[in-house]
């Protein structure tokens, strides 16, 4: 491993002979995290994360102009109605609009997977495909830690990316509203970008999988632009579907449509997109206190008036928030097993 190690960093390659190697074997990182260290570089410096990152960028900013002047006005409209202001500035400018452009937890949903596709639909057949696979674990090489660090390096870009919207956005929210967050402000978008990163990093692992799956690189991108297509739009047009053909009659008892209900909130949680959404919007919105569509009006009438804490909150997503987890590990699980059973062999 020492060799593979030289070839990538031979500043540091010390003279001396064998007492030179065995001091730079004790002080060399491990092959893990040079094959981290390399991946991540080889990500910034791509015109394809440059690009990707320019239209993600552009259209968080357009969404981000849109709630200031949403959130002008509606300063505006209360200065002369003579009402106090609006509460959770902060968070209303994450999801408040003024129609023209949707809102800038609306675009992250919506553009977010677009990074972790782009970062990992080549990341195994291009090396295959070029023959340095097959090199690259002819080394003293565990295989695992291939694609452990394939995955770990997209996903710390990833939240590099993702952080740094969310701070720009209350930067900027620092210079128009000229106060800070407070403290539960501050920890509900941390919070939301922790699982938006967790939510990329599902697309990642998918685009992953593909690419251990197919040959071609143009097969398994368009594989998980389908997929992000299908979850974003066709799959809630199907949910409907399957509600309108299911629902139950008119006259039918309570129990029955509380049932079909259950069912239909079920089949849309399946998907990931979805529940990012509930999880973010909720934790962005405190005045929402329940996900429930079945309130009853004793239930509203005895509810206190008044927005959830943030670990009330917290409380209420966890479900969502584990689905998103447990998504995410099974399928970085799928794209482990594909690899460790697939033969690899040296190009002729």
């Amino acid at each position: 491993m020492a060799n593979f190690i030289k070839k990538l960093y031979p500043a540091y390659i010390p003279a001396g002979g064998a007492r030179g190697d065995r001091a730079f074997s004790e002080r060399s990182p491990s092959p893990f995290w040079v094959m981290v260290r390399k991946e991540f570089g080889d990500h910034i410096r791509s015109w394809r994360f440059v690009i990707l990152l320019a239209i993600v960028v552009l259209a968080c900013a357009g969404s981000l102009y849109a709630s200031i002047s949403a959130l002008k006005d509606g300063q505006s409209a209360n200065a002369a109605s003579g009402e106090g202001g609006s509460s959770f500035l902060f968070l209303r400018m994450f999801t408040e609009t003024d129609g023209s452009l949707p809102g800038f937890l609306t675009f992250l949903s919506f553009l977010a997977p677009l990074i972790g596709i782009a970062l990992g639909f080549d990341s195994v057949n291009t090396e295959r495909n070029k023959g340095t696979l097959s090199r690259l674990l002819s080394q003293p090489l565990y295989r695992d830690d291939f694609l452990n660090a394939k995955f770990v390096a997209g996903l710390l870009l990833i939240a590099v990316v993702v952080f740094s919207l969310g701070f720009l956005v209350m930067g900027m929210g620092l210079l128009t509203i000229g106060f800070p967050p407070t403290p539960e402000e501050f920890w509900r978008v941390v919070f939301m970008l922790l699982i938006t990163v967790v939510y990329v990093g599902l697309w990642l692992n998918l685009s992953l999988l593909f690419s251990v799956r197919f040959r071609q690189a143009a097969t398994s991108a368009l594989s998980g632009i389908a997929l992000w297509i299908f979850f974003l739009v066709f799959y809630g047009m199907i949910v409907s579907l399957v509600g309108n053909a299911t629902s139950p009659a008119d006259t039918a008892a309570a129990s029955a449509v509380i049932r079909h209900q259950d069912l239909m909130m079920l089949l849309s949680r399946l998907s990931p997109a979805y529940l990012f959404q509930e999880a973010a919007s909720t934790l962005m919105l405190p005045d929402t206190r329940t996900l429930n569509p079945f309130i009853t009006q004793d239930q509203a009438y005895l509810a206190v008036n008044a927005p959830l804490s943030f670990g009330q909150s917290l409380l209420l997503v966890w479900p969502q928030v584990v689905a998103i987890v447990a998504e995410t590990t099974l399928s970085f699980a799928a794209a482990y097993v594909a690899f460790m059973r697939q033969e690899i062999r040296s190009r002729s």
